[in-house]
């Protein structure tokens, strides 16, 4: 069974930095795509930046400049490196993966991660 288990969030000042960290229960190599999202209350999920097996980064407009998105294949873990953080930024953060079986794409995703920014 495929698990995603997010950690590294929390309470942080403005300003302050955070990375969450994200374990796959097998090989990330075996997703074709992983990336973070998060849902802040009474939004809606977004998107903030994935990664492709190939490598490949796309970062979403909302985040971008401010957020790293890295993985250790060794590790089976996906990083969020976010920096410079505000109030905006507080949200239950996401980890997914998408992996297709038998040419069909099934997407997994971790119980999510609290994040609060206030000082």
């Amino acid at each position: 069974q495929v698990q995603l288990v997010e950690s590294g969030g929390g309470l942080v000042q403005p300003g302050g930095s955070l990375r969450l960290s994200c374990e796959t229960s097998i090989g990330i190599f075996n997703f074709n795509t992983m990336g973070w999202y998060r849902q802040a209350p009474g939004s809606q999920r977004e998107l903030l930046a994935e990664i492709s097996k190939g490598g490949i980064i796309d970062y979403k407009d909302s985040a971008q400049g401010r957020i790293t998105i890295s993985r250790d294949n060794a590790k089976n873990t996906v990083y969020l490196q976010m920096n410079s953080l505000n109030s905006e930024d507080t949200a239950v953060y996401y980890c997914n993966a998408v992996r297709s079986v038998a040419g069909t794409l099934i997407s997994y995703w971790g119980q999510g991660t609290q994040v609060t920014v206030s000082s």
